[in-house]
């Protein structure tokens, strides 16, 4: 009941902020644009454990009201279970596995209430990728597995409050769906998503700590 919940709330804050999107999109685009590059962190579940996926990020950013990009995930825990497996001999050997997951993702966050300190928005990340059973723990690229192509989808809502112009406190919610084989795979990806943010803006920084130089005249000052 309580995903069922999340689901309508996600999809009926992304249908109220369409319209604002669509007044809003042509005028963004107007004013120019920076670098977006973030290290992120999500944990989600698969039967009902906590897990980790990090992912990095490089896109651009307009205004500081949208973001679009692309980058790579991957699941960072550690998920295991036992497989039985049939030996040469006809005897069952117990074989310990790890599941694997890694992704391209593309994203788009638009920013739909602002004040001073607060802001919220409504980012959407979609992605293509492979997940696969292994029996060493860490990643391998000379992995023998047979892997399994993704599909994700992933809208979600991001709360954010800036303490200094250069320096803020968020969160996000969001919920992951998942394209795939079930029965090949054996887990269920489709999961809530959540992860408590630090944020830099290290351009911000650099405008409040350098006020005279010439970085700072042309693109700053520093701004809330």
């Amino acid at each position: 009941m309580k995903k069922v919940l999340l689901i309508i709330l996600l999809f009926t804050t992304c249908f109220k902020v369409k319209a604002q999107f669509l007044d809003t999109l042509h005028e963004v685009f107007k004013n120019k644009s920076s670098i977006d590059a973030r290290l992120e962190s999500r944990n989600s579940f698969i039967n009902n454990q906590i897990i980790s996926i990090s992912g990095l990020r490089l896109g651009v950013t307009f205004q500081r009201k949208l973001r679009v990009g692309g980058g790579v995930s991957w699941m960072k825990s550690s998920f295991s279970e036992n497989f039985y497996l049939q030996n040469e001999n006809g005897k069952i050997d117990t074989v310990l596995k790890y599941l694997k997951l890694a992704y391209l993702s593309y994203y788009i966050d638009f920013v739909f209430y602002k004040t001073k300190r607060w802001q919220l928005s409504v980012p959407i990340q979609a992605g293509t990728g492979f997940s696969w059973w292994q029996q060493n723990k860490t990643y391998s690229l000379n992995n023998p597995e047979k892997k399994y192509f993704l599909f994700l989808y992933e809208p979600g809502v991001t709360a954010q409050f800036k303490v200094f112009r250069w320096f803020g406190l968020g969160t996000d919610v969001a919920y992951r769906f998942t394209l795939k084989n079930n029965k090949k795979i054996g887990e269920r990806l489709n999961s809530p998503t959540y992860s408590f943010k630090i944020l830099v803006w290290f351009d911000q920084l650099y405008y409040e700590l350098l006020p005279k130089s010439k970085i700072t005249k042309k693109y700053g000052p520093p701004v809330w």
